[in-house]
């Protein structure tokens, strides 16, 4: 008798992303979108074969993208056995069913592929707790379209009640739930709160910016620490803090979660403990990756939202990692279409309006020297405030 053999290695699903540019955003600023909205879904395990864009004043309320580039997607998704699209935006949850009873493919837009991306990512009991109750608000105003199975249209004795009382049933045992996972949320930061109180003593400092960027990377090498560090949208997603000493002066440096542009709102409310650590350091380390080619677009989107955390008015050094990347032709004039060399940018408005700032490469350990120097200043100036006969410093 023959031996069966059977392939059980998990099949990658091909995926093409689809996004809508309206008049205030550009053909570059798009394909921007796109490419990170790839790196989303990279990042999740999805192999992207190919994107559509349509030009739109808005939207449209029903299928996201106008009736004929919908009819392309389809036949495009049929053609190409294509397992998943995914939307730049996010999708109502009537613009869902619409799209998915025209596609009959499973269907995601920004907000579902970030939750699930931070769903596979959280750790601790507070991320999995934060996740978990993102995920259900999420899925709250979505909940008709998981009971199809039930809808009035098949009519029938008997057919018309058991549908919306499921729902209703689903619906109640959500928002208990959800419940549930605020009051834990609530428990979670007093026990926080009780750990941060004993960290006082020490000047406190956090690592912020867009996700991807190198945090995780400049904590491994200030702290000497082993946080998981790699090319990966929220490699990192729970807050780590460790001690670092240099020369005489201890102090604290925790690194966070990463920031990204059309952040789902609900994703930032539940993330808010999270980001306690950011609103209650002394000072900021703000990381910028200066090799990418919009890198002063997500310096925005980071101070954007540093403010809608409360954060904005600390004392903030600019650190701009991967100089090693650095390419001029990215990063042109735009009134003479000249490439910016890496000593413009460091004579440039951008050095002078950051300051302090310091640029650095941390994989390739450049300038990390004169970075210890510039964070040491810094720490000590508020420590010597704080502590003013603090005698090992002297």
């Amino acid at each position: 008798m023959r031996q069966k053999f059977y392939d059980t290695a998990v099949k990658q699903e091909k995926a093409v992303l689809v996004g809508v540019i309206t008049p205030d955003e550009t053909d570059e600023m798009e394909k921007e979108y796109l490419e990170e909205l790839e790196f989303l879904a990279s990042t999740a395990g999805a192999l992207t074969v190919d994107h559509f864009t349509q030009k739109l004043q808005r939207p449209d309320r029903a299928t996201f993208v106008g009736s004929g580039k919908l009819e392309e997607i389809k036949a495009y998704v049929k053609e190409e056995e294509i397992d998943i699209v995914i939307f730049d935006d996010g999708l109502s949850p009537s613009q869902l069913r619409n799209i998915e009873n025209e596609l009959q493919v499973k269907i995601l837009d920004r907000n579902n592929l970030i939750l699930d991306i931070f769903a596979s990512r959280a750790q601790t009991a507070q991320a999995k707790t934060q996740v978990e109750l993102a995920q259900l608000q999420y899925l709250l105003p979505r909940l008709t379209r998981l009971w199809t199975h039930l809808e009035r249209q098949k009519g029938g004795i008997g057919m018309r009640g058991p549908g919306e009382s499921q729902i209703e049933t689903d619906r109640r045992l959500i928002l208990n739930k959800i419940s549930l996972l605020k009051d834990k949320l609530k428990q979670i930061d007093r026990q926080n709160e009780t750990q941060r109180k004993n960290r006082h003593q020490l000047v406190r400092t956090a690592l912020v910016g867009y996700t991807n960027v190198g945090k995780s990377t400049i904590l491994n090498m200030i702290a000497k620490s082993e946080v998981l560090a790699e090319n990966k949208l929220f490699a990192t997603l729970d807050t780590t803090v460790r001690k670092v000493v240099i020369e005489n002066l201890p102090f604290l440096m925790s690194d966070t979660v990463g920031f990204i542009r059309k952040l789902p709102h609900h994703l930032v409310e539940c993330f808010k403990s999270t980001l306690d650590e950011t609103r209650e350091a002394d000072i900021l380390i703000h990381v910028v990756d200066i090799s990418h080619p919009n890198f002063e677009d997500q310096i925005r989107t980071v101070n954007e939202t540093l403010k809608d955390i409360g954060a904005i008015d600390k004392r903030i050094i600019t650190v701009f990692n991967k100089v090693d990347a650095f390419k001029p032709e990215d990063h042109l004039v735009e009134t003479q279409g000249e490439p910016l060399t890496l000593e413009d940018f460091k004579h440039s408005w951008m050095a002078k309006n950051n300051a302090p700032a310091i640029f650095i490469s941390a994989t390739k350990k450049e300038n990390v020297d004169e970075f210890r120097t510039l964070l040491y200043k810094e720490v000590k100036a508020i420590h010597t405030e704080r502590y003013p006969y603090d005698q090992l410093l002297y």
